[in-house]
């Protein structure tokens, strides 16, 4: 019960701090790269309704100020030899693979109490989150001050939570989400007639991709070592290995890249089966969803029902019918 004293009391701080877009662009105070970046919002809201089908509603009409780098901070958690995320059950949602906090330190709080039982964890921050309907998301001063196709992605993520949410499986319900930004995005920046944010994106996609299949072909391996019979503390140490030549390999990819990596900070802690679970939920299910979005000529509203119709299938059988 106190945890979800901590959620409710923290979203209803957020709640407490809205403002309303128009009114701020009206305002002669608001400051001018604000009053432009809430501007553009409108108009990314506007496209996610008109030209991607996405339940807009009443949502990002309102900005948040929150003097701080995020809005919340997910613990994620796995055994030492497993890589099978431990999952918390909530109401409404069912069981997800994270536990949220909106106070850093409570989440670290509880991450070091799961270390202390054994497990891998991972506590990371986020810029963002759907309430599912429940509540009018807000633009939050976490993710404002991005470029603008992030800013993009980001609204289309969140709002695709809304057109398709299934209890108990955060794989396929981040993969999903990530698939309807991808999709979104690239239509938003030809739309907004920005080559040359095309291009930026088209760049950071291609990198983003190495960086998940990097990760992914890791996790295989630790996959296929913990499953073998062999003593403890042998395992400990080839576990180590591995995350040694994942690391090492990464510093070899990124010299091919024409940019700084956004990945430096995720690389510059250490790494544990947790972490990897982390990238695995957003991204494990993506190539599947594009395929499905092709073979439904790339029209949204069929891809929607497409999905909508996985999922009402068993776990095991929707996974199945999209691999």
């Amino acid at each position: 019960m106190q945890y979800y004293g901590h959620i409710i009391n923290g979203h209803a701080k957020i709640l407490n701090s809205r403002q309303s877009i128009k009114q701020l662009i009206a305002d002669p105070h608001t400051a001018t790269e604000l009053k432009g970046k809430l501007e553009r919002i409108l108009e990314i809201r506007e496209f996610a309704e008109n030209e991607l089908f996405l339940p807009v509603n009443n949502h990002y009409r309102t900005y948040i100020e929150l003097n701080r780098p995020y809005v919340a901070w997910n613990v994620y958690a796995a055994p030492e030899f497993s890589l099978t995320a431990k999952t918390w059950s909530y109401p409404v949602i069912g069981r997800a693979a994270y536990r949220g906090y909106y106070v850093r330190s409570h989440a670290i709080s509880y991450a070091e109490k799961l270390k202390k039982n054994g497990y891998d964890v991972y506590v990371g921050g986020a810029t963002a989150y759907s309430t599912l309907g429940w509540f009018e998301d807000s633009v939050l001063s976490t993710f404002i001050q991005r470029d603008e196709y992030q800013v993009a992605a980001l609204i289309f993520h969140e709002l695709a939570h809304q057109v398709l949410y299934v209890r108990d499986d955060t794989t396929f319900n981040e993969s999903f989400a990530s698939t309807v930004e991808q999709a979104g995005l690239q239509r938003w920046m030809i739309y907004s007639n920005n080559p040359k944010g095309l291009q930026k994106y088209l760049a950071h996609r291609v990198r983003h991709r190495h960086f998940v299949d990097l990760v992914k072909r890791y996790r295989f391996e630790l996959d296929s070592l913990y499953r073998q019979d062999i003593p403890p503390g042998k395992k400990r140490l080839q576990k180590a290995s591995v995350f040694r030549r994942l690391r090492t390999e990464y510093e070899h990819l990124k010299l091919n890249w024409d940019a700084n990596s956004a990945y430096e900070a995720w690389f510059n802690t250490s790494l544990n089966n947790a972490k990897l679970l982390s990238v695995a939920a957003y991204y494990d299910l993506v190539p599947e969803f594009l395929r499905l979005l092709e073979s439904n000529n790339n029209d949204l509203r069929q891809f929607y029902t497409a999905c909508r119709q996985l999922a009402k299938l068993p776990r095991a059988e929707r996974d199945g019918r999209l691999k």
